[in-house]
């Protein structure tokens, strides 16, 4: 009983960093500056290389190493492997992150916005940054979880559409509002 209540309190208090991780106010350095050109392609670049790291964690390449090569080699391509996924994976979460800054301007931009698209970011937070962190400690023990990572790459492949989406709502919108604008005369009477 007691082993279940320790891992109840340590579950908990993950969940609270993580809570007030996502929760944290953004960096004097990025509050009010966006970066469109970065933030536009954010959202492929991770699905770009994902085929190659893939391909480059392929087991048979490791087992053709060990019988061919030295244990030296085996062990410095195992070691360049991680190093490499460990790039993906920090560059995965930076996409994540410009997503997630583009999301918060589309919220400032947009009326439509409440407070359960807010719940669900934060959830969806959450949940990145507690697979990110379980990859990465994966990844350091020495193992190459492709299906986690494919996993990471697919939320980070849903937030960069939805942005899509909202991006394209919002400037549809802005269009109306000056079609409408422009069809008013100065005394709000439709002078068509």
């Amino acid at each position: 009983m007691t082993a279940t209540l320790l891992t109840f309190f340590f579950v908990v208090a993950a969940l609270l960093v993580l809570l007030a991780w996502a929760l944290r106010a953004p960096g004097k350095s990025s509050r009010g500056k966006f970066d469109l050109a970065s933030l536009e392609e954010s959202g492929r670049r991770h699905a770009t290389y994902f085929a190659l790291i893939r391909q480059a964690s392929s087991p048979a390449d490791i087992e053709f190493l060990a019988r061919r090569g030295s244990p030296d080699i085996v062990y410095r391509v195992r070691r360049e492997r991680r190093r490499v996924a460990l790039i993906y994976l920090a560059q995965l979460r930076e996409d994540f992150q410009r997503l997630l800054r583009l999301a918060r301007a589309v919220a400032a931009l947009s009326p439509a916005v409440g407070s359960s698209q807010e719940v669900g970011r934060l959830w969806l937070s959450l949940k990145f940054a507690w697979r990110y962190h379980l990859i990465r400690a994966g990844i350091y023990r020495g193992l190459l979880p492709i299906p986690q990572l494919n996993t990471l790459s697919h939320i980070v492949s849903l937030l960069a559409v939805q942005m899509e989406t909202s991006l394209k709502e919002l400037g549809e919108r802005a269009v109306m509002a000056v079609q409408i604008a422009s069809s008013i005369d100065g005394n709000g009477v439709d002078a068509a």
